[in-house]
């Protein structure tokens, strides 16, 4: 399965299209190359950021199953007692 690329004068290499559909490249992304053991390995760049940082809080604590299923109808708008 090794898929090649040519090296150009300015060090560019043209990423296959199959390789760039697995691991999900598209226009614009950043990759990084790291270095284990013998091995260079390709993948999309990963941000030092958490992305759920965000939502941290967003929703109330929890103490079990019961209370999460309770909120939960509440939501909905439902009765938790019907079910």
């Amino acid at each position: 399965m090794g898929r090649t690329s040519t090296v150009s004068s300015k060090g560019q290499i043209t990423i296959p299209q199959e390789i760039r559909t697995r691991l999900g490249l598209k226009e614009g992304d950043r990759v990084e190359f790291v270095i284990e053991d013998d091995k260079t390995i390709l993948r999309p760049e990963r941000s030092e950021e958490n992305p759920f940082e965000a939502w941290v809080g967003a929703f109330p604590a929890f103490k079990n199953r019961e209370e999460i299923s309770a909120w939960i109808s509440e939501m909905r708008d439902e009765d938790p007692e019907e079910k």
